[in-house]
């Protein structure tokens, strides 16, 4: 008897992670349907895919024959009911639990793929998206070639004569790797994440090489201060079972506890690491370990600003830990050209302006992002349409956001995206205040008033402003459409 194709359901599949899992089991051979709150024109991409997606969520939705589903926690947006009432306030998964058909969520779903290869999670509060989609493509076998891997022992560097292939789920669509957010070679042990903090997501995860390179408080709708965001970081260190690199520049991630025999240290100039040391010393056994360091290569990311250079190293190491020769990985690096929404060059308007999208939302994404822009286009006027995600992040880190636009001609903001607020933060963080706030230092500062009345004045902007500027879409959250209104 032939046995049926295995269907998995994925709700809130619109969303950038979620979505690469899903071609992810696709590419396993699964029939994947899926649901989410609106179109959008990334579902149509999907849709081509042969994904079947209905837009909004009724019980109709899960398909009989559905063995798995797999849901976002974006889809949980009533904060006032217990974790269990959150779930099943969705239809579909009411429905799941009807069934008994088993459901997870993203986070502990992709734990169960991840942690059975060689896990690579790349992970910190920024820069996720781009050191994950460098180190794709960095170990990406292009023959689907899979040589057997050896892997280094602690903190010894080897080389392979070629890249070892990889899985990976990616935060952003990489343009040389198909324009998609996953990529795979079945056969390869390594798999490559990134890997969200919020909630402690990253917990599900037991990877053999952890990368951090740098730790500033946020999500602070979940975390209660420093101290507890920084105990969520020690924990996935406990739980790497070969190797973590920490940036030497980031005071917050020194402040972990790393064995030294896991360690490694990615300085400007070089690779620190501390190899362990047996030794026989007049028949006693001595074991102990050693600080070496390996200088890093000169690599040229065709990608602008120093945090992209701090990216492409970290990236280097773990290529390094895995065995490839320097010539395969900086040739890999060197050849990135930049993912979606990371500083993603989209056209030039038909006033001869350059229309950019960046998904900077933090204050220490944000000030890099403009200054590297900055430095691209010197000569050019810079018109910002910064769009801050969630409120209750807003209001927490306002004095940041107020510090935070100094290379800016023009900024507008649109509004503030709603994402799983509590209504006291909703009342209290208004645009009015934001603006006040940054126009004490930037006082080309307006309130665009929505969305679609923040078209009618970019379309303004470039039509008085031909030939001049450059126009950056910024935020985590839906300020990106506006690249389909702009001409």
């Amino acid at each position: 008897m032939l046995r049926t194709q295995k269907h998995l359901h994925i709700i809130g599949i619109g969303g950038i992670g979620i979505s690469a899992l899903a071609r992810y089991y696709k590419h396993l051979g699964y029939s994947v349907s899926g649901s989410d709150a609106a179109d959008s024109p990334f579902l149509d991409i999907l849709r081509k895919e042969g994904f079947d997606i209905k837009i909004g969520h009724t019980s109709e939705n899960l398909p009989e024959n559905t063995e798995l589903v797999i849901y976002s926690e974006a889809i949980i947006t009533k904060p006032d009911l217990t974790p269990e009432e959150q779930i099943y306030a969705n239809a579909e998964l009411a429905k799941a639990r009807d069934l008994q058909i088993r459901h997870l969520s993203y986070p502990v779903a992709l734990g169960e793929v991840f942690n059975a290869k060689q896990g690579i999670a790349i992970t910190w509060s920024h820069g996720k998206s781009t050191t994950t989609a460098m180190t794709t493509l960095m170990l990406a076998n292009e023959y689907q070639d899979n040589p057997t891997i050896e892997i280094p022992e602690n903190g010894a560097f080897s080389y392979m004569p070629t890249a070892p292939g990889c899985s990976a789920i990616i935060g952003t669509q990489v343009p040389q790797l198909g324009n998609t957010n996953f990529y795979s070679e079945i056969q390869s042990e390594n798999f490559v994440i990134e890997a969200c903090e919020y909630k402690r997501s990253f917990l599900q995860y037991h990877p053999y090489i952890t990368v951090i390179t740098n730790i500033d408080l946020d999500h602070l709708d979940y975390y209660k201060n420093l101290e507890d965001y920084l105990s969520a970081f020690q924990s996935i260190v406990d739980q790497t079972s070969g190797f973590v690199l920490i940036s030497a520049s980031d005071e917050n991630s020194q402040k972990l506890i790393i064995p030294d025999e896991k360690k490694i240290i990615v300085w400007s100039g070089k690779i620190v690491y501390f190899p362990r040391v047996e030794e026989d010393i007049d028949g006693v056994k001595k074991i102990y370990t050693i600080e070496k360091s390996m200088d890093l290569p000169n690599i040229f990311p065709q990608v602008p600003g120093e945090h992209l250079l701090q990216d492409a190293y970290l990236a280097y190491t773990v290529g390094r830990l895995l065995g490839m020769q320097d010539d395969i990985i900086i040739s890999k690096l060197e050849s990135y050209k930049g993912s979606w929404r990371r500083s993603e060059i989209i056209k030039t308007t038909q006033n001869g302006n350059i229309l950019i999208s960046d998904y900077g939302h933090h204050p220490n994404e944000i000030r890099p992002t403009l200054r590297a822009i900055h430095e691209k286009y010197p000569e050019k006027k810079l018109l910002v349409i910064f769009q801050p995600h969630q409120y209750s992040r807003t209001r927490e880190l306002l004095d940041e956001f107020a510090l935070s636009f100094s290379h800016v001609d023009e900024l507008i903001i649109p509004d503030i995206y709603f994402s799983r607020d509590k209504k006291e933060d909703v009342d209290w963080m208004t645009i009015e205040k934001l603006v006040i706030a940054i126009s004490k230092n930037q006082p080309q500062v307006r309130d665009g008033k929505w969305l679609e009345n923040t078209a009618k004045l970019i379309a303004e902007y470039d039509k008085g402003n031909p030939d001049s500027s450059i126009i950056l879409l910024l935020g985590a959250g839906d300020v990106d459409n506006l690249r389909y209104e702009i001409l």
